[in-house]
């Protein structure tokens, strides 16, 4: 499948309410989407813990992690592995967000995330690195559908000072 058809695949769209879902993270504590209104969200779907562009995106998430702090910026990540998973990929890296298992694939499924993808000539099922930037009343502001791991930090901070995300402690 070519990148535009996965762009195209996305369902949720920007000014729609985001779809709301039940998670657990990688200590197996549950959150909604409803869990952090007031507050803007990143919502960065990934293919799967602890592989090349999967850890490049975490970990420039990571790294700048205060700068998301300062300005009330939830940052989640979501993939299909198991809690356990998620556990061992955010002990490894230091993670300090957390990375929640949606293991049915019901909230990928909701944001349109998950398909058919295409890798060295084989045709398998799984999620396009897509984020979703969700404002304080829980709409959708803005969509990443060809998430490139080494820019996209920079470009969520950029974006989130454009639409005015204030800085304020936490």
């Amino acid at each position: 499948m070519a990148k535009a058809d996965e762009a195209d695949r996305v369902q949720a769209q920007v000014g729609q309410p985001a779809p709301d879902f039940h998670l657990l993270d990688q200590s197996g504590t549950a959150h909604t989407l409803a869990d952090y209104r007031g507050q803007w969200v990143l919502l960065y779907f990934y293919p799967k813990d602890d592989t090349p562009g999967c850890t490049i995106e975490a970990c420039g998430l990571r790294d700048r992690f205060s700068e998301f702090k300062k300005i009330k910026t939830v940052v989640l990540g979501v993939s299909a592995d198991s809690v356990e998973s998620h556990k061992k990929f955010a002990e490894k890296f230091d993670l300090p967000f957390p990375l929640l298992a949606d293991t049915d694939k019901q909230v990928v499924q909701a944001y349109g995330v998950w398909g058919e993808k295409q890798f060295m000539g084989k045709t398998y099922m799984g999620i396009s690195r897509t984020s979703f930037l969700i404002d304080p009343q829980g709409k959708i502001a803005k969509i990443y559908p060809k998430v490139k791991p080494q820019e996209h930090t920079a470009e969520i901070l950029q974006d989130l000072a454009e639409l005015g995300a204030k800085k304020g402690t936490r």
